[in-house]
């Protein structure tokens, strides 16, 4: 996935408020960002930090900025913008990288399913052996500093309960996979962040248990393009 437009590198202040960042630009200008992650970002926010912008045409926004791009030690990128995960991962099952989920010529988003008002973020079907396929995507940028990627970064209730949504597709003859879009170029594999949430590490090895397929995919980074490309080992 290519940037619609060419990104503008800055220096981050900080993040505040969960959806708002302050940037110097190079010309020494000080901007507010959006800042698209719900999440602590623990981790991913150093003091001073190189980040990547992307610029909004859109008068009627109210910030001109949307924060993308981060680089937490020399070299290495995290993407930062939870909203383009589920692109990710549909490019990447479109274009054969995914190897697990290859063989459904329907992809439907956000269908809605389950026992608890869900919405499923891919549904695949029309496989000629496999029953359809339900497909919920969670962003990794949790690190160790040593290669270890970690989910959640912090306390999901909503992510138990898909959970359990996967578990219930897999008890009605369905295919349910939890896949885990890695956007850190310093990950090497992913486990459970049970110190931050021990009750979706339980419900994690529940549902696998019950039949739930986990994989992750790492993503190439740059201010040009993010696209996954590799498999990563889950260890839970």
């Amino acid at each position: 996935m290519k940037f619609s437009s060419t990104l503008i590198e800055g220096r981050l202040i900080k993040r505040y408020k969960r959806f708002l960042a302050d940037v110097r630009l190079p010309n020494g200008a000080q901007v507010v960002a959006h800042c698209p992650n719900t999440g602590s970002m623990k981790n991913c926010q150093p003091e001073n930090a190189r980040v990547w912008l992307s610029p909004s045409n859109n008068p009627k926004r109210k910030l001109a900025y949307t924060w993308e791009l981060v680089e937490v030690m020399p070299d290495v990128l995290v993407g930062i913008n939870t909203s383009l995960s589920n692109k990710l991962v549909r490019e990447a099952i479109e274009l054969g990288v995914v190897t697990e989920l290859q063989g459904y010529p329907v992809i439907q988003s956000e269908v809605r399913y389950g026992d608890e008002s869900s919405r499923i973020d891919f549904l695949l079907s029309g496989h000629h052996q496999l029953a359809p396929c339900y497909v919920e995507v969670k962003n990794v940028t949790l690190w160790d500093f040593k290669g270890k990627g970690s989910f959640p970064d912090a306390v999901t209730i909503r992510g138990r309960k898909h959970l359990r949504e996967l578990m219930l597709m897999v008890s009605q003859g369905h295919r349910a996979v939890l896949c885990f879009c890695v956007q850190h170029s310093g990950i090497n594999s992913v486990s459970c962040a049970d110190d931050i949430d021990p009750l979706y590490g339980k419900t994690l090895r529940e549902a696998i248990a019950h039949g739930v397929e986990v994989i992750a995919y790492q993503a190439t980074l740059s201010p040009q393009e993010i696209a996954l490309k590799s498999a990563l080992p889950v260890a839970l």
